[in-house]
């Protein structure tokens, strides 16, 4: 019978192996606690200006009470590494890593973009948005993502847009006003274009499955490529899960044929609407951490769709939950600047943040 480990491992090997795999186990980043850390932030939301939006920089607004910036995240009984701009270059030299998702996707990819910079401006950054064909489409006021690479080190960061994780199609393509055709049971078809670049994948979705978001945007849930008949998956939670496990699992069939690819599915980012939701009044008027030092030990996650959609498949999950649910101070709240009057934001969060924490444990795991 054939040594599985080979010719070149002799006992001692074996046993530094061996040895290594019983003290070392897997760290579990999603249990710990906030801590203050004076060095903190890692950068200034006064700067950033190449990437970050002013409605999401709190420094830029009325906000007085800054202390949330400077929570660090503990992982109980395991150092995270620290985040270091030079040093997340030079470990993704030559990679692109992309997140593909909703609005607060598109804030952890301007939180990591401000992380590595340190939030100054650089020479080196390049637009590459049209490689992606992520330009302004002819009336939009955005595009429906952006990518940019840092010419050092040959990286690409990237968003893109699809709040609902799957393919939309537009019915009547002549037709401004058009129905939007909301296929369930594919992925977006930005991923089936530009998986083969992508080298670490972060996807996530979960707030815009709600009645109200698809009458807004006009989208008509499809499945097999025809009107969704199925009652069952008519439901919204269903079929938000039903989209989520559709999607991970192509995407888990896709891993083997693109060895190099780190794929994860990030948990849902609470909300903390108090009172009412974001159109009832409902607020979130805390500017306080009140999590320092408390502890977070549950066993698993609190997005159970998550969990369940990842298991056994080639996906990792990005477990940010939890962590993120005690730390309700951080949210843009009242200080909005893009909302109607009385209406607050506990759903995106001040950067920098609690998405930075997102980036952290990403880093430690790429």
């Amino acid at each position: 019978m054939l040594d599985p480990l080979g010719p070149y491992c002799d006992n001692i090997t074996i046993y530094r192996l061996s040895y290594y795999l019983i003290l070392a186990p897997v760290c579990n980043y999603a249990k710990g606690k906030w801590v203050v850390d004076d060095r903190r932030p890692l950068y200034s939301g006064f700067g950033c200006k190449q990437s970050l939006a002013p409605m999401w920089a709190c420094s830029l607004m009325q906000r007085q009470d800054f202390a949330f910036e400077k929570l660090r995240w503990q992982p109980k009984g395991c150092e995270m590494e620290e985040f270091e701009g030079p040093k997340f270059l030079k470990r993704m030299q030559d990679k692109t890593l992309a997140f593909v998702g909703d609005s607060l996707g598109r804030q952890q990819f301007q939180s990591l973009m401000c992380m590595i910079t340190a939030g100054k401006d650089r020479s080196d950054v390049l637009d590459v948005g049209n490689e992606y064909g992520l330009v302004l489409p002819p009336g939009s006021t955005r595009p429906n993502g952006w990518a940019y690479r840092f010419l050092s080190t040959n990286i690409t960061v990237l968003y893109y847009w699809s709040s609902g994780l799957c393919e939309l199609e537009p019915l009547d393509v002549k037709d401004p006003q058009t129905e939007y055709a909301m296929h369930l049971d594919r992925p977006p078809s930005f991923l089936r274009q530009f998986l083969h670049k992508i080298d670490v994948l972060v996807l996530n979705t979960g707030h815009h499955w709600n009645r109200g978001k698809l009458r807004a945007n006009r989208w008509v849930m499809y499945v097999g490529g025809a009107p969704n008949t199925n009652k069952k998956i008519a439901n919204m939670g269903r079929a938000k899960n039903f989209t989520i496990h559709n999607t991970v699992k192509w995407l888990d069939s896709q891993v083997p044929k693109h060895p190099h690819l780190k794929a994860f599915y990030r948990s849902i980012s609470p909300r903390h609407f108090v009172n009412g939701d974001w159109n009832t009044g409902g607020s979130c008027n805390n500017t306080k951490p009140m999590s320092i030092g408390k502890e977070v030990l549950q066993e698993g996650s609190s997005d159970h769709a998550a969990v369940s959609a990842v298991r056994w498949t080639g996906v990792k999950l990005l477990d940010i939950t939890a962590l993120s649910q005690v730390r309700d101070e951080g949210h843009i709240s009242r200080i909005c600047i893009t909302s109607s009057p009385g209406v607050q934001d506990c759903l995106h969060w001040c950067l920098p943040g609690v998405p930075d924490t997102w980036n952290e444990i990403l880093f430690a795991q790429i």
